[in-house]
């Protein structure tokens, strides 16, 4: 059953994570799994998940190090503390009805300080269909344990930049800014907690375009570039979904966007008959 259904898991992770994942059939044990990870650090230099069946209707998804992980241990223990961040939220994301261990640690604050970290989640009570089964847990345990760890190593997807004038002083951080807004980690999470509808005009993508609705996007409510003071940035806060309509309204006004209320407002109110 497993070996059958690995696209549909690898495009899960893919999307979710920013990175290509590697997988191999594992039957060397009375259950066969599936052994999970990303395919430019190889299964044995980085983080490998292990699925396999539990119980009648349930699965293990056991987060683990390869034997020569070192080098990524290292570059994980000195993540800046907002990826940190991020990656305990995407854990902390998983359905209260998954049970989570993090071997010798609170599953609240957890970190990673060598090959021996191990983190067990058991998902029970799936649906009898196999292919919803495994979409579930792939979807909602496997993809947030390593859009987790991808955020911890650091994948990111970098937007072209732009060749022309910069509109104002400080243009690179507004390119920081896009960066980390399509960081599919953030996506991820911000979606996971906020849903898939636009908090402006409240259209949802999916209903009206079923397959192709995959489109809305995050929005930062305060610009990292407009800051005064620097303060921990937590993507549960300061991530809102938005569809590409709002979002591309947001953003007419520079070098600050319009606020959610102020766009609310010109919808209500598009011609400015109530300033008359």
């Amino acid at each position: 059953m497993l070996s059958a259904r690995q696209t549909l898991i690898r495009e899960e992770l893919e999307v979710g994570t920013g990175a290509a994942i590697g997988m191999a059939v594992d039957g060397s044990k009375t259950r066969t799994g599936l052994r999970i990870w990303f395919a430019d650090l190889e299964e044995r230099h980085g983080p490998v998940a292990e699925l396999r069946p539990h119980g009648l209707k349930g699965y293990a998804v056991t987060l683990r190090f390869g034997a020569f992980a070192g080098e990524v241990v290292r570059l994980i223990a000195g993540a800046v503390p907002e990826d940190v961040h991020l990656a305990r939220a995407l854990i902390a994301s998983i359905d209260n009805s998954v049970e989570i261990e993090i071997q010798g640690q609170d599953t609240a604050d957890w970190k990673i300080t060598s090959g021996d970290f191990r983190m067990t989640a058991i998902v029970r009570n799936l649906p009898r269909d196999p292919e919803i089964a495994l979409t579930q847990v792939s979807r909602d345990t496997i993809v947030p344990m390593m859009a987790a760890m991808a955020e911890l190593i650091g994948y990111d997807i970098i937007d072209e930049v732009d060749q022309g004038e910069p509109e104002y002083e400080g243009a690179e951080l507004v390119s920081t800014v896009r960066r980390r807004e399509r960081n599919p980690r953030n996506r991820l999470l911000c979606i996971r907690l906020h849903g898939e509808i636009c908090v402006c005009c409240g259209v949802d993508p999916r209903a009206t375009y079923g397959p192709a609705g995959s489109i809305i996007e995050v929005h930062h409510l305060e610009p990292l570039s407009l800051r005064k003071e620097p303060r921990p940035y937590d993507p549960a806060f300061d991530l809102v979904p938005l569809c590409p309509n709002c979002h591309r309204a947001v953003h007419t006004r520079r070098p600050e966007p319009w606020s959610l209320d102020e766009l609310r407002e010109l919808m209500a109110d598009p011609m400015g008959k109530a300033a008359l």
